[in-house]
């Protein structure tokens, strides 16, 4: 696996492993193959992992840490506070209060079993809270030892640049795919020129961007009974880009991808993440899976070569005012680019 390097000089695998979906939004978890997928990812070279304390809630740190029991040298652990959820999983604030930043780390790197965080994100902007007053308090935990980076998710470039000033910033991580690309509005260009390096969450587009999309659409208009592709409790059943009409007209868009990927010999996921690994070298996809043969074919991206043909050709196929339905559901809409 080839590195690449995001801002401040953290090296990083040019592609990492996102661990959300071993604990919750994805259907049922399984904790003996995701403990397998993030120990075979770490074989393969994947060191960056990605987690965050509402995840589960808390579930999913405890999952990656118990992965990582005597193999912490070879992780670059991420991990993020901000949405602020109670132990039922019910939504309470996004906070970015300077106590409950502290609060929230101690709290991290408890449940990961960690003496430090390598990459430490502001997962939502507090809107009530001055960025500088939250990332003053992020500050004083790398001075305390407690992080070595410092990171947000989903921030506009503003708040970007004025976080900058309080604290070197090492990457922004927020969702980049051929279906979503909303941060070549400004955000990475604001990166680019603070040196900061992207990290694009959601490179697949929760799934629908892969093989799998025609199963899912059945799963979701109750043609198939639902499966390891799309469970019982899985929240895309309801996501604005997979139900309805725009999931069908999302699904047409993947079936042109389908016929590229079958030119050159691979998958539609493959294709997918292949074409985000070209949007830069300060550009790290964190795909996320909790199965390991899904973690195979997302290394497999890093060895496919796009050439400029086959790029043009992706961007006919696929243009981005084609993709239908908003990226969350309405409520969750307002908490971005804060």
């Amino acid at each position: 696996m080839n590195k690449r390097t995001l801002g401040q000089g953290l090296e990083v695998s040019e592609q990492g492993l996102g661990c959300m979906g071993m604990s919750d939004f994805y259907g049922e978890a399984n904790d003996t193959e995701s403990i397998a997928t993030i120990n075979e990812a770490l074989d393969q070279g994947v060191n960056f992992l990605d987690t965050a304390d509402m995840y589960g809630p808390f579930k999913n740190e405890v999952l990656v840490g118990q992965a990582i029991k005597g193999r912490r040298e070879e992780v670059v652990l991420a991990t993020k506070f901000g949405n602020q959820r109670a132990e039922d999983g019910s939504m309470i604030r996004i906070n970015g209060e300077p106590e409950y930043v502290v609060a929230a780390c101690d709290a991290s790197l408890k449940r990961l079993g960690v003496d430090y965080i390598d990459l430490y994100y502001q997962h939502r902007v507090d809107r009530t809270v001055p960025i500088e007053e939250t990332w003053g308090a992020m500050k004083s935990l790398v001075e305390a030892g407690k992080v070595r980076h410092l990171g947000i998710s989903e921030a506009s470039p503003a708040t970007i640049e004025r976080a900058h000033l309080v604290h070197p910033m090492t990457a922004v991580q927020s969702e980049y795919s051929l279906w979503t690309r909303d941060p070549e509005d400004g955000v990475l260009e604001v990166c680019r020129r603070l040196g900061i390096g992207f990290v694009a969450y959601s490179p697949l587009g929760r799934g629908f961007l892969t093989d799998e999309a025609k199963a899912m659409r059945e799963v979701i208009e109750g043609k198939s009974a639902a499966s390891e592709v799309l469970g019982a409790a899985d929240y895309r059943k309801a996501h604005p880009r997979f139900a309805g009409e725009a999931g069908a007209k999302n699904l047409e868009l993947v079936e042109r991808l389908e016929a590229i990927a079958s030119t050159k010999g691979i998958t539609v996921a493959q294709l997918a993440l292949a074409w985000v690994l070209t949007r830069g070298a300060d550009v790290v996809p964190i795909p996320g899976t909790k199965r390991r043969k899904w973690l195979r074919d997302n290394i497999a991206a890093s060895s496919v070569e796009l050439s400029a043909e086959d790029l043009a050709a992706i961007e006919m196929a696929f243009p981005r005012e084609a993709v239908t339905g908003d990226r969350y559901a309405e409520a969750s809409m307002k908490s971005l680019n804060g």
